[in-house]
């Protein structure tokens, strides 16, 4: 049995299927695993430290949406579904599992003319091109939210890293607390607003910081590695006010604190809500609006809030994440909201949607 995963680009299409990989040789070490990706893409650095094979196809970015230049994707496409034939010839895969980005539609286009059996999972509430276009051919179709509008799609949630899904926050958190030179007791905000989206959550909560403080709230804060690090003014008998560039291990990060102010992409969401970690959500407004498709879901199961990024403002910190963060009732509810809504086990519900549709692939 060999696999071959198609998600390069963005850590959200590469780390959903490392985690299935990762879940496959669990259950089968000997299990054949090679990766697509593209020579500008993370892939390059993750996927080798893994300890999974690359295969570089070239790179043929696709519209986000049907404009003319769709009219010459086919031909632009041809060259690069070779290279993925050529690999799936190769390692004589059983099944393609795309998670879309730049490498997917050659894949599945590839995997069509072969005849390799195709699994879609779709990580954004919104599906992008190529994962709307691989569905149509695919044996089984995997989404991370419970209102897709992929055709047949059944709802497991996102492939996550071991250390995020089997997390226990509570038995965790003086560990994590202590790992970071935070007080024990104190209610925890953590900040992140990832690569793209930093900077308002860095300017609001550099603002709001010393308020907060004076509240008995401290704050861990993952500024990103090429943003300014502010310089805390810390005051004797005041609680914390963390500023990092990088937080490596966001498990204790997630175990340390009681809420988290944070963008709404598909990975994040789908990691607070698996370790039940209530969270202020922003949504980045570029796109096409998916970030805030990701986030209803469970800011509606109550797991959440939700705030538009013109709206981030210290006041509704203030009068909105404050109130959550000094009620400890409330917190324990929206925990409880979030872990309900939250899916751990998709890496595992993923391995056998790869197996049912080998079988069907089989059976013709």
């Amino acid at each position: 049995m060999h696999v071959v995963l198609a998600g390069g680009g963005t850590a959200g299409h590469i780390e959903p299927a490392l985690a299935l990989a990762d879940a496959l040789r669990r259950q089968d070490p000997t299990v054949g695993i090679t990766a697509l990706g593209t020579e500008r893409g993370l892939e390059t650095r993750l996927v080798p430290e893994r300890g999974y094979e690359l295969a570089l196809i070239p790179a043929v970015p696709l519209p986000r949406r049907p404009t003319p230049e769709l009219i010459t994707v086919p031909g632009r496409l041809r060259g690069t579904i070779k290279a993925a034939e050529q690999v799936l010839e190769r390692t004589k895969a059983s099944c393609v599992v795309g998670f879309g980005g730049y490498v997917a539609l050659p894949a599945y286009l590839a995997a069509k003319r072969l005849g390799v059996p195709i699994v879609v999972h779709e990580a954004n509430a919104r599906p992008g091109l190529a994962n709307k276009i691989g569905s149509r051919y695919a044996k089984v179709v995997a989404v991370s939210t419970p209102d897709s509008k992929l055709r047949d799609a059944r709802y497991i949630g996102i492939p996550l890293r071991r250390s995020i899904a089997t997390l226990d926050r509570a038995a965790v958190r003086a560990q994590a607390r202590a790992a970071f030179g935070l007080d024990p007791n104190l209610p925890t905000l953590l900040v992140s607003g990832g690569s793209q989206g930093a900077r308002r959550l860095n300017e609001t909560i550099q603002a709001v910081a010393p308020r907060l403080q004076q509240s008995g709230v401290q704050i861990l804060h993952a500024v990103g590695p090429k943003n300014e690090l502010p310089q805390p003014n810390n005051m004797p008998g005041m609680p914390p006010y963390l500023p990092v560039p990088y937080l490596d291990r966001m498990d204790l990060a997630y175990a340390a604190a009681d809420m988290m102010l944070c963008r709404a992409g598909a990975m994040t969401v789908a990691e607070l809500s698996a370790v039940g970690l209530p969270a202020a959500y922003v949504p980045l407004p570029i796109g096409n609006g998916e970030q805030r498709l990701n986030a209803q879901p469970v800011v509606k199961a109550g797991g959440g809030l939700l705030v538009d990024d013109a709206e981030l403002t210290p006041e509704w910190v203030l009068g909105s994440v404050l109130p959550v963060l000094t009620d400890p009732h409330r917190l324990y509810e929206m925990s409880r909201s979030a872990a309900e809504f939250g899916r751990r086990d998709a890496d595992d519900l993923l391995v056998g949607m790869v197996h049912e549709a080998i079988a069907a692939g089989r059976a013709g």
